[in-house]
């Protein structure tokens, strides 16, 4: 199974019975500032100023954690230096390989894994964009085959612009994801369907 749904996660998971997932995989809003450019730059300010993100871009209130915890028996999330989680040894960190000084040159994010920290090189300054904090589905994949195995259920519950769904679709892992936002959300479904539509002409083309 592989499904997307346009609604408030926390619906979603208090509906949800314990550890009704393997794996959660999720990348909540951080909530940073809006009203200076935190040494950003003038064009990263842009990006962050733009559009619809102010509507969306809260930080989790604890109840949020306290569901994903419940629903999930393993949990990988970005940002964890921003939220108040326990200790952990295995954090993964992502080189974004950024050649400029005022952005970000990496990203961290927590896990509950007991193992050796990861580390993941990769640049995603090219390519077309739909989401303001979109990371590429190569990280995903990365994540994937490092922290799931064969008949796992994966959780995202802010979809975003579906990365980590194409990357569970590509592994052949049960995904289940939800996007809040009706324009984001549209615009994951177009991108997951352009994706599974190429890669069904591949395998097609190649029987």
């Amino acid at each position: 199974m592989n499904a997307a749904y346009n609604m408030d996660c926390m619906e979603a998971m208090r509906s949800m019975p314990d550890k009704a997932f393997d794996l959660a995989v999720v990348d909540p809003p951080y909530g940073l500032p809006r009203d200076s450019s935190n040494d950003r730059g003038k064009l990263k300010s842009r990006i962050f100023n733009q559009g619809n993100i102010s509507r969306w871009d809260k930080p989790p209130i604890k109840e949020y954690f306290d569901e994903l915890f419940r629903v999930s028996k393993n949990q990988i999330i970005w940002g964890g230096n921003y939220f108040d989680l326990p200790p952990c040894r295995c954090f993964v960190v992502w080189d974004k390989l950024q050649p400029w000084e005022n952005f970000s040159r990496c990203e961290y994010a927590w896990t509950s894994f007991d193992m050796p920290s990861k580390l993941f090189a990769f640049d995603n300054r090219y390519g077309n964009k739909i989401h303001p904090t979109q990371k590429p589905i190569e990280l995903y994949a990365y994540l994937l085959a490092r922290f799931a195995k064969p008949g796992d259920k994966i959780l995202d519950t802010h979809l975003g612009s579906g990365s980590s769904r194409i990357a569970a679709y590509d592994a052949g892992l049960d995904f289940t994801g939800y996007e809040i936002d009706p324009e984001y959300f549209k615009a994951q479904e177009e991108r997951f369907e352009a994706h599974a539509a190429q890669l069904s002409l591949f395998v097609g083309g190649n029987t």
